[in-house]
């Protein structure tokens, strides 16, 4: 007889791998949304116009503002879906704990938010073609980028999409938890956006959480704030699986 001594970080891997295949229909739909949002982007994001006796004009911004809305919501609802029983029964087949299930989805959730980063890039720059070849403009302005500022902001995309994957996380976790939790998370979200619509209020708390993340200047300072609310989110989820039942 041999004892064989498996490392936590050799399970990981295995899982990590299984997952990236077991998986394969998220990048799908992560492709099919772009697809998507490049065709809502088509319509333009406001702008303007003017005229007098002698000329008019006619003026439409364009960003990739809904791609990235499209994703973080992709992100959101993708965390939610690796929590459900389902996907954890599947962590079974390996000999492992819940520590390396947890380590391997928040590795999968990293890997698919940096796909979604650099995708998302090429998702920008394929609406700014779409938009030289298909728009009927006399002028088009465009914000010419360097290799840099693509870098960072595929760095902050991805950012964003791990925490989004973070707290889809957290939340996909208090469902299984509790039930109760399907009716409160949602309660809690459109009861703010209600203060902040309806009763005109300047600021809300899901509004002002966000503005610590949004209105940083420093990439580095993001970046830290991010990645420390990504770790807390995660950290949360892994203390309350520990209160499910094994095969809960």
């Amino acid at each position: 007889m041999y004892l064989t001594k498996v490392s936590l970080w050799d399970i990981v891997k295995k899982q990590f791998r299984f997952k990236l295949k077991s998986f394969r229909g998220m990048f799908t739909s992560l492709m099919l949304l772009q697809v998507m949002a490049i065709l809502f982007s088509l319509g333009g994001e406001g702008g303007g116009g003017g005229g007098s006796d002698t000329f008019s004009y006619d003026m439409k911004n364009y960003s990739g503002n809904i791609i990235i809305a499209f994703m973080m919501i992709w992100a959101f609802i993708s965390a939610i879906v690796v929590t459900t029983q389902a996907y954890r029964y599947d962590d079974y087949t390996f000999v492992a704990n819940r520590l390396s299930s947890h380590l391997a989805n928040i590795l999968f959730l990293g890997w698919a938010s940096v796909i979604g980063g650099v995708t998302f890039v090429l998702a920008s720059q394929s609406l700014k073609m779409v938009i030289f070849f298909l728009k009927d403009r006399e002028f088009i302005v465009s914000q010419h980028l360097t290799v840099l500022q693509m870098a960072e902001g595929a760095a902050a995309t991805i950012l964003y999409l791990f925490l989004f994957t973070a707290i889809g996380y957290l939340v996909g976790m208090l469902v299984q938890r509790s039930k109760v939790f399907m009716i409160i998370i949602p309660g809690l979200l459109f009861g703010s956006l209600f203060l902040n619509v309806f009763l005109a209020s300047e600021s809300t708390f899901v509004i002002d959480i966000g503005q610590i993340f949004v209105r940083e200047t420093s990439f580095l300072l993001f970046a830290l704030k991010v990645l420390v609310a990504s770790a807390f989110a995660y950290g949360i989820s892994a203390w309350i699986s520990n209160s499910l039942e094994v095969r809960k």
